[in-house]
């Protein structure tokens, strides 16, 4: 539960935190709460990062129907908060409505997409190290490396390290099955990177506070 903890300290009045946890988890919503909506899901326990999420935030169901409400509350905080693009909300439910026709396709759904997201952020933070340096206030500069890498990822089929192209190859096939763009991969990942450059000041002052 304490991984929406700096999320509703802001809802109720507190100062905003945001890091990469907080990011990763509202998408985990986001998912689950499409899933939950579009196949019916009255089980919430089935949707445990909707349950948490809904919880916390007080959400009431809408119409009677788990996921409706809370697909908007959270697009609407990954929208202002990181301000993603409507194209990434549209993939995610074009994804899911594809791969996730009855309850059963759900675990292998959700499990295919954990595996593309390990692969593409370990992928990134092995090619892009010293791009990671970059200043924080070039976000344009980050974000077009990002995109070039993402891009040299979808299309560059030769690397020179084994564990890189067998990962590159595992990603490739990952958003053929899962039907992901390149923008929706530049878009997550870009807002991971920049989060994670932030955290280590973030930890360092909340250690200087204790």
């Amino acid at each position: 539960m304490s991984i929406f903890t700096k999320l509703f300290k802001r809802n109720s009045g507190g100062q905003s935190s945001k890091n990469v946890e907080d990011f990763v988890s509202l998408t985990r919503v986001y998912f689950q709460s499409v899933i939950a909506s579009n196949l019916g899901i009255t089980n919430i326990r089935f949707v445990p990062d909707v349950a948490n999420f809904k919880r916390l935030f007080k959400i009431p169901t809408q119409g009677g129907r788990l996921g409706q409400a809370e697909k908007t509350a959270s697009r609407k905080m990954l929208m202002q908060d990181y301000g993603l693009s409507e194209n990434f909300f549209k993939e995610i439910e074009t994804s899911v409505k594809k791969h996730c026709r009855t309850q059963n396709d759900v675990q292998g759904y959700l499990f295919m997409y954990q595996g593309f997201s390990n692969d593409l952020m370990m992928l990134m933070g092995n090619l892009m190290q010293w791009k990671f340096r970059v200043p924080s206030i070039f976000k344009g500069a980050l974000r077009g490396m990002t995109e070039k890498t993402v891009h040299d990822i979808c299309t560059k089929t030769v690397w020179k390290k084994d564990d890189v192209h067998k990962t590159a190859a595992n990603v490739r096939q990952y958003k053929e099955r899962l039907g992901y763009s390149e923008q929706w991969m530049s878009e997550y990942v870009y807002n991971v990177v920049l989060l994670a450059k932030k955290e280590p000041k973030n930890k360092a002052a909340e250690a200087q506070k204790a």
